[in-house]
């Protein structure tokens, strides 16, 4: 995610990041050399120059905020092992005054500071190093100084392994082998960099008169028919989502980079950046069926959406605190809608495996109990406790649902009432109007931006307004059985006839059967009073010593049946009456799979907001 620092305008760093053509120098105000002495004990061996530094303190930090992401992460926890010295090698006084910084004082205008990070989390906002590589994220690898943010970087890699190559969207410094540099510190901070024996595709892309070089940088355990056969559906997806905005963006130095990291000690995520994403996770592409395409096609969008339509509150951005906003329901949620659909127009799923993963959205954020609790503002403005947030107390895991989905079922509402109107339109009509007004200007867009943007699509601010304080401001949802049957799809229960008592989750202690989630409000359960750690005894007649019982207690008692639960709850033993509900969950199918046939109309809409009927996933 495209974001500013401290102190700087959004045009400066703009500017600064798109028109910088030219390599700093060897005179760069702000140099950094990165080896791996110790990298099977995970640590990496960091120095930074700082030139031209004013008379007086330096001031050293670690971030504690990450692009892309929107919580508080500790990263000067791993920074040890601290050392400075000035232009003439003379050791210079480093205190540590605060948990996240340091300071240094005597220096002659030049500081060189050294240091040791230990990293051992792969994923889109820590940093990893062993001896098959080293993932680095930027704000978790690299102090930086105040006063700084504007000046140019240098960064030189001593790889650890002579076979290891270095992938990221930093320009290489010409005649330099394993150099790159940076316009500022912004750039710098959000361009990830992978150093491993990776296996690397490449292919062009024409835009407008302009070529734009694509890059697969993969470090995996497969084979080279597994790398030919993921970049051949990224190379699939990718016109797919410039339809939807009717262009690239430029990327700043003509490339846009897929880091992946498919290796079994990474962690799962996606993390999107100006001109690359990182993408990993620890199954392969072969044991993943190649599912890893999901958080690319993803991350891919955010190019557009969040990269350069960007929320106003993110900028600018501030790495000592968390960056909250209430638009994430359109910079996170929209690209979760588009994510999986576009794979589906790009031919590279069925359409019953995109309704399949649509389904299971669409359920959980109509069925879930977190709109009780909140608006999709509301639950975009909580990202600072829930991404990738720490905390030791326990949190209601009920009044929250997650502004990936949430904000992807209402690019559904949206898109199908869009496509319904009289002359119709679409979703991707709305994302061209914030693009022109946002992403090319690349102008920060506030709420209000966006209600005017709807209004400007449809021509109707009538409707722009409503459908805000409905499902914006507000937490209401259409109905969405009439809009898919637009589409020859058919809303269903699932399982009507299938037991349900508000909470699925067990565990088994002994011969002790413990309720392992709290239950949903207005379920049975929750009516009961069960929660979360009470052991279940019974429910009527069925007994439970494990969880077999369980599983064939719901198999056998049936909707509508009015019974008992016993159970102990903090020492104390108790009993409640409690009535069976039937299973709530939805699923959407086309109308050829419910025996039902659909027009001619109905496949023609399909066709325009899904693309064609394939026969099987390529």
């Amino acid at each position: 995610m495209r974001k500013l620092l401290l102190g700087l305008s959004a045009l400066t760093l703009a500017t600064a990041s798109a028109a910088a053509a030219q390599d700093p120098g060897p005179a760069a105000p702000v140099q950094y050399e990165v080896a791996f002495p110790n990298a099977t004990h995970r640590e990496a061996r960091i120095t930074a120059t700082f030139r031209k530094v004013p008379k007086g303190v330096l001031q050293l930090r670690m971030s504690r905020s990450s692009p892309g992401r929107y919580a508080i992460h500790e990263f000067a926890k791993n920074v040890y092992q601290v050392t400075a010295v000035d232009g003439a090698g003379k050791p210079l006084k480093v205190e540590r005054t605060e948990p996240y910084g340091w300071s240094v004082s005597g220096h002659d205008g030049t500081v060189k500071v050294t240091y040791t990070l230990y990293a051992d989390r792969g994923d889109g906002t820590y940093s990893q190093i062993d001896t098959t590589h080293a993932h680095l994220n930027m704000p978790a690898t690299f102090l930086w100084a105040v006063g700084y943010d504007d000046k140019s970087i240098r960064v030189r890699f001593e790889r650890a392994d002579p076979s290891w190559k270095i992938a990221t969207q930093l320009p290489p410094v010409a005649g330099q082998p394993d150099s790159f540099w940076a316009p500022n510190l912004q750039y710098f901070m959000d361009s990830p960099t992978e150093l491993s024996a990776m296996t690397m595709r490449e292919w062009k892309v024409t835009d407008k008169g302009r070529d734009y070089t694509f890059r697969l940088a993969l470090h995996h355990p497969g084979t080279e028919a597994d790398a030919d056969t993921f970049a051949e559906k990224l190379k699939a997806i990718v016109p797919e989502h410039i339809k939807v905005f009717g262009e690239l963006p430029k990327f700043d130095y003509g490339e846009y980079t897929f880091i992946a990291d498919y290796m079994p000690q990474i962690t799962g995520d996606g993390m999107e950046h100006r001109n690359s994403t990182f993408i990993s996770q620890p199954r392969s592409l072969f044991r993943g069926n190649f599912s890893q395409l999901g958080t690319a096609s993803h991350e891919l969008f955010h190019a557009w959406n969040v990269e350069r339509i960007r929320p106003a509150e993110l900028e600018p951005f501030d790495f000592t605190k968390a960056n909250p906003t209430p638009s994430l329901w359109l910079a996170e949620g929209f690209t979760q809608y588009y994510g999986p659909l576009l794979i589906r127009r790009a031919g590279q799923s069925t359409t019953d495996e995109y309704l399949a993963g649509l389904s299971s959205t669409l359920n959980g954020v109509v069925n879930g109990p977190g709109r009780l609790y909140g608006s999709p503002q509301e639950m975009s403005l909580r990202a600072p406790f829930v991404d990738a947030a720490a905390a030791l107390d326990p949190v209601n895991p009920n009044i929250f649902t997650s502004y990936y989905p949430y904000g992807a079922v209402i690019g559904l509402a949206l898109d199908l009432q869009l496509r319904g109107r009289d002359k119709p339109l679409s979703l991707d009509d709305f994302m061209k109007q914030m693009w022109r007004a946002h992403g090319v200007t690349e102008k920060p867009y506030t709420p209000a931006d966006v209600r005017a943007a709807l209004a400007k699509t449809t021509g109707d601010q009538a409707f722009a307004d409503a459908f805000f304080k409905a499902s914006i401001e507000g937490s209401a949802l259409p109905d969405f059985a009439p809009l898919l049957e637009r589409a020859g799809l058919k809303l269903r229960p699932k399982a009507p006839k299938k037991a349900w008592l508000g909470a699925a989750r067990v565990k088994v202690s002994g011969t002790e059967l413990l309720l392992d989630a709290p239950p949903a409000p207005n379920s049975p359960l929750y009516g009961a009073g069960v929660e979360v750690g009470d052991r279940i005894i019974s429910i009527g007649r069925f007994v439970f010593a494990n969880e077999s019982d369980w599983i064939d207690a719901l198999d056998r008692l049936k909707p509508g049946e009015a019974t008992t639960v016993t159970f102990f709850q903090r020492g104390q033993l108790r009993q409640a009456p409690l009535t069976i509900a039937a299973d709530p969950t939805l699923e959407v199918v086309r109308f050829e799979k419910a025996d039902l046939k659909p027009t001619e109309a109905q496949l023609a809409f399909r066709k325009a907001w899904l693309g064609a009927e394939i026969e099987a996933a390529k």
